[in-house]
């Protein structure tokens, strides 16, 4: 059975220290992203979400004003239950309602598919950033076509 999670948008003002906890963990200690890639200045004027299992923060992800979807992360004990699909739900049912008529990202190659599964497409080749292999990818939302 799968457990009972909850996302939820939230404010980086509020919620600085449970997001930059998370990522911190996901980015930086897991996959070796070095600190001054991880933080930046898009953190304030983005839009955030967190995944709770309980009281505990367990995923995030961040829409920034442009329309980049970013900083996707779930803790290692809860991935493969659905989080990652919830968070990517949720911040593209909020872009939609922001009326953005697209959304763009830069995914980590082994997580494509699943990017792929909410009709996002590839976009030019894959590129190293943090040393880390991606692929850019869109998305056109509001019944917007290609």
């Amino acid at each position: 059975m799968k457990p009972e999670f909850e996302i939820k948008r939230v404010d980086w003002a509020s919620e600085q220290s449970s997001l930059s906890a998370l990522r911190r963990v996901v980015f930086i200690d897991e996959q070796a992203v070095p600190e001054a890639l991880e933080w930046d200045n898009k953190d304030e004027t983005s839009a955030h979400f967190l995944a709770y299992l309980g009281n505990e923060v367990v995923g995030t992800v961040r829409l920034t004003p442009e329309g980049q979807i970013g900083r996707m992360a779930v803790l290692k004990p809860y991935r493969n239950q659905g989080i990652a699909s919830a968070l990517l739900t949720a911040v593209l049912n909020y872009a939609t309602q922001l009326g953005l008529d697209q959304v763009f990202m830069h995914a980590q190659v082994d997580v494509v598919p699943l990017y792929e599964k909410f009709g996002f497409h590839r976009r030019g080749e894959i590129f190293l950033e943090a040393d880390i292999k991606h692929q850019e990818m869109y998305k056109f939302l509001n019944n917007n076509k290609e």
